[in-house]
């Protein structure tokens, strides 16, 4: 690809069939469907895995999971594996980001010349009682629910400070265009559709409670959830914690809200590119880290390997990439070897040890059904490792100690039926557990990974020290320097909880 700026915009829970370019009903997304438009829209991208810390250390790095051994959030990318920034900082690239990165802290060298305003694992170590998996632990320590004690209309910690990283992005692209006509890369990250589910009143309004559908294959409704997505339940539901219908659905409106938000926000930085001149030099990556199962199944949040969790959002518009949509399967992982690339860098020499491919190359070349891509989940209320492959029109699902599920999107997109069990779908079956196990042996992953997540749990001080340590964390990463003190409590706790509702 031809040398050029590049400006990577990467949202956090953004489910992606939730834009009007990805054929939404109701999404209201203008500015990246714009940005749809004048590029490249890959329409079976998925994460590495469906939860923050993991999916960001295997983007950052290109490799999957079991790979790099970034298993939770606590096991925050820390720079011990080569990044696509280092291999930019080394070709003498400018790199910076602004916003969340959720790596492990801001002083370790992660392929950034400088992080503006970054957000990282609550006191370098994140939810660390996360870690204790096998089995489970009979409670949690926090009792606040997930999604936020309050939901609706508002402000809150995280839309604050989405709106500051913005500001600090227009500004930045600014002076950049004043200051230096060399080739950069500038990394945004955003918070948002993330809980709490607080949308600004503006956004929240686009949104008729009235209108929204129910979620679909709703446990009240006589769907039965998997076994393995059973005990994730039983060790943490979010859906039982609504109050009732009412919250349900203003729970919905919200996060669409906080998409539209978003949207927002990814306007500004489209304006600013058209105001300083740089849109024509530059390319423009647009990804979330994993999606958000908005009450489908029961579910809320991620953490499982449905698409609704899986499936992200992926737009590239600017030099070398034409308008359309590309439907050959991609994953994250594509888009660190993807970056390196857009300044003319050999990625096979710079990131040698990553599996992904150029999404240029990939674009270009017709679709390919035989293409294969993994997610995998070895993280927070899950006591055996899952793993989710996808080629052409097939989703197979493997849980260590439980029944497998597989899925023909053709027919099925909503994953309805599984056909593991099915006589005429047993060639199928087979071959994505072989295609599966050429790519790493489930049952050894899963123990290597339990070995890894009990290291850290001692070098912590044992589960009751990761308890302690992990308790601000378990509804919502604080943003920077925003930790405060309950008056009633005296316990430090992560202002993200904080709503001001006078906006209402």
């Amino acid at each position: 690809m031809t040398p050029t700026n590049t400006l990577v915009i990467l949202s956090d829970e953004h489910q992606a069939r939730a834009m009007g370019c990805a054929g939404h009903p109701f999404a209201s997304t203008p500015n990246l469907d714009r940005l749809a438009a004048r590029g490249t829209m890959f329409t079976n991208a998925v994460t590495p895995s469906p939860i923050c810390v993991p999916a960001r250390a295997a983007m950052a790095t290109g490799q999957a999971v079991h790979r790099c051994r970034y298993w939770d959030n606590s096991f925050g990318y820390d720079g011990r594996i080569r990044s696509w920034g280092h291999a930019l900082q080394d070709a003498g690239i400018a790199v910076e980001s602004i916003g969340k990165l959720h790596y492990q802290k801001e002083d370790l060298p992660t392929g950034f010349d400088a992080e503006h305003i970054p957000m990282h694992l609550h006191k370098g170590v994140g939810m660390v009682w996360a870690s204790i998996r096998d089995p489970l632990p009979k409670n949690r320590p926090n009792a606040k629910r997930m999604l936020g004690d309050y939901i609706g209309p508002g402000e809150s910690d995280y839309t604050r400070y989405d709106h500051a990283i913005t500001d600090l992005a227009v500004d930045w692209l600014h002076d950049r265009s004043r200051t230096s006509h060399e080739p950069w890369c500038l990394y945004v990250g955003f918070v948002a559709p993330h809980f709490p589910l607080v949308a600004p009143p503006k956004f929240f309004e686009l949104y008729r409670r009235d209108d929204l559908p129910e979620p679909k294959l709703h446990p009240r409704t006589g769907y039965k959830l998997h076994p393995w997505l059973q005990e994730h339940e039983d060790f943490w539901s979010h859906e039982t914690t609504l109050k009732d219908d009412v919250e349900r659905k203003t729970a919905i409106a919200a996060y669409y809200g906080l998409i539209s938000w978003l949207d927002h926000n990814v306007g500004r930085l489209m304006t600013a590119l058209e105001a300083t001149g740089l849109m024509d030099t530059t390319r423009v990556i647009y990804a979330s880290d994993h999606g958000d199962n908005l009450g489908a199944r029961g579910q809320w949040g991620k953490s499982n390997l449905y698409r609704e969790s899986t499936d992200v959002p992926l737009i590239i518009a600017g030099p070398d990439f034409e308008h359309g949509r590309c439907a050959t399967p991609v994953s994250l992982l594509d888009v660190s070897v993807t970056l390196v690339e857009s300044f003319g860098l050999d990625a096979a020499e710079v990131l040698p040890d990553a599996s992904g491919q150029s999404l240029h190359a990939i674009a270009k070349k017709p679709l390919d059904l035989s293409r294969t891509v993994l997610s995998e989940y070895h993280a927070v209320g899950s006591n055996t490792g899952a793993y989710m492959l996808r080629r052409g029109r097939w989703k197979y699902h493997y849980y260590v100690r439980h029944e497998p599920e597989l899925f023909d999107l053709v027919n099925d997109p909503e994953e309805t039926t599984n056909l593991s069990l099915s006589p005429e779908h047993q060639m199928v079956f087979e071959q994505m557990e072989s295609a599966l196990r050429a790519i790493c042996d489930p049952e050894a992953v899963d123990l290597e990974a339990k070995k890894d997540q009990a290291a850290l749990i001692e070098r912590i001080g044992g589960p009751a020290a990761a308890f302690d340590l992990g308790r601000a964390v378990a509804g919502g990463t604080p943003t920077p320097n925003s930790t405060i003190t309950e008056k009633t409590t005296g316990e430090e706790t992560p202002a993200c909880l904080v709503v001001d509702q006078s906006l209402e």
